[in-house]
């Protein structure tokens, strides 16, 4: 034990010494019980020595105790933060393209860290993982990259990083940037979704019109359903398919002439934020198919769209469209290339009561040139409608002093007479400890429709994470 661990000891037994003495010594003469010696001159009666030069003086609140040690991550030159996560799903039945009931079985850690220099802010965040299902740890970067910031009215982005912009809930016409649809129909957290970009983002802000530009020098394809984890209906088959069965693609690859162009012009008009957008690109998941040999393409693609956003009665409304311009089969007479498509999407959102909101969405696609595609299609291939209509509806309700949340998302078409629904419980435990648990159901009339043909890969989930 250190002298200074010591010394309060050494010091409480001198005390107990003290008094003890004290209660054993004889009583003093009569007159001496008094402490009478002579008293000091004015001015030195208290014992107050000289003072410390300013900056030593002790704290009294800490005087005696010993400093606790400081976490290692407060050491660094950088904070390190992030949370260790594990969840498990499992199919609500069985599926016979996939050779086991487990949708999802992992142990993530994720690790984020942050450093600016004046202009310059260096952002990293990535995750290592254990996956049970494909037996085999993986590592997914989600962000590394460098902004510089030389003024106050244009901003440089250039590495690896989650980009988004629209204002459709978990629906997309001019967010063009990649999504993950197995990390979301298999029940990882919904932030997982959107998939990060390799690119270059330039943003201008002035009174008249902000700007985003964004170049990825080579293409970065959607997260698409392959049959790995997801089986899906493969037309060529007449069967579905999934880990032994996965689809065979062709992803185009060449830099800065694979590339992408993302644009958004926008700005607030009122209560209103209005913008307008502009890609060019290829289709973020297969919109082609090749017979010989048997292969998906992502053919070229441009899109132009607009939206607005703002206040509604006692709610929040937005509107956006976009016109899908299949590059490659603009006269619609490619039986195996997406045909050109108008799309539309209005919603509102309102709390309905206490710490209980309601969100509404109709969404169309609209597809161009419908008899040229009617005439060219291949036997083989799903028909599909002129019109494919979706409806959205999300609630959510707080509770506990917003720890448990209750929410569901559904997704309803009613053209093609299939759903999805997502209902899902969160309770935060604490500030450090969040569960989860929820469930993926696909529901439809044909196995060939979007969401029915993922009808037996309706599965369960739960999950738990710890933030630090």
């Amino acid at each position: 034990m250190t002298p200074r661990r010591l010394a309060p000891w050494i010091g409480l037994l001198g005390l107990v010494v003290a008094v003890a003495a004290r209660a054993d010594a004889p009583p003093l003469p009569p007159g001496l019980e008094e402490n009478t010696s002579p008293s000091l001159p004015p001015g030195l009666e208290s014992d107050t020595g000289p003072s410390l030069p300013p900056g030593l003086e002790e704290d009294p609140e800490t005087a005696g105790t010993e400093a606790e040690p400081i976490p290692l991550r407060q050491r660094l030159p950088f904070p390190i933060y992030g949370y260790v996560e594990a969840r498990a799903g499992v199919r609500t039945q069985s599926d016979h393209a996939q050779p086991t009931d487990a949708t999802l079985g992992e142990l993530r850690l994720q690790l984020s860290t942050e450093k600016a220099w004046d202009t310059l802010v260096f952002e990293y965040t990535g995750d290592a993982y254990l996956d049970g299902i494909a037996e085999r740890g993986e590592f997914d970067l989600r962000r590394l990259c460098l902004t510089w910031r030389p003024g106050n009215t244009v901003d440089f982005r250039l590495g690896r990083q989650v980009l988004t912009w629209g204002t459709g809930d978990m629906l997309f016409i001019n967010d063009l940037f990649p999504k993950d649809w197995p990390s979301f129909f298999t029940g990882r957290d919904v932030d997982y979704l959107k998939a990060p970009s390799d690119a270059l983002r330039f943003g201008g802000f002035s009174d008249l019109v902000n700007v985003d530009l964004v170049y990825t020098p080579q293409f970065d394809p959607d997260r698409f359903i392959t049959g790995e984890r997801i089986s899906y209906w493969d037309p060529l088959r007449r069967d579905h398919s999934g880990l032994h069965d996965q689809v065979n693609y062709d992803r185009p690859h060449d830099w800065f002439e694979d590339d992408e162009w993302a644009l958004r012009l926008y700005r607030n008009i009122g209560s209103y934020e209005v913008a307008v957008y502009g890609y060019s690109g290829l289709w973020k998941s297969p919109g082609g198919q090749t017979l010989v040999p048997p292969r998906a393409v992502f053919p070229k693609l441009n899109v132009y769209g607009a939206s607005i956003r703002g206040t509604v009665g006692k709610g929040i409304g937005n509107a956006e469209i976009g016109y899908y311009d299949s590059y490659e089969d603009r006269a619609g007479d490619r039986a195996f290339v997406n045909n050109s498509e108008f799309r539309l999407l209005i919603g509102y959102e309102q709390e309905l009561a206490k710490e209980f909101t309601g969100a509404f969405q109709y969404y169309v696609e609209h597809m161009m040139d419908y008899d040229a595609y009617r005439d060219t299609r291949f036997f083989l291939m799903p028909k599909r409608d002129e019109d494919r209509h979706v409806i959205t509806t999300r609630l959510t309700k707080l509770l506990m002093s917003q720890n448990l949340t209750l929410s569901l998302f559904a997704y309803y078409s009613p053209s093609d007479g299939d759903a999805y629904l997502r209902p899902k419980v969160t309770y935060k435990a604490s500030d450090r400890w969040t569960l989860e648990a929820g469930a993926n159901v696909f529901a439809g009339r044909s196995e060939t429709s979007f969401f029915g043909q993922f009808e037996d890969n309706t599965n369960v989930y739960a999950g738990a994470r710890y933030a630090f």
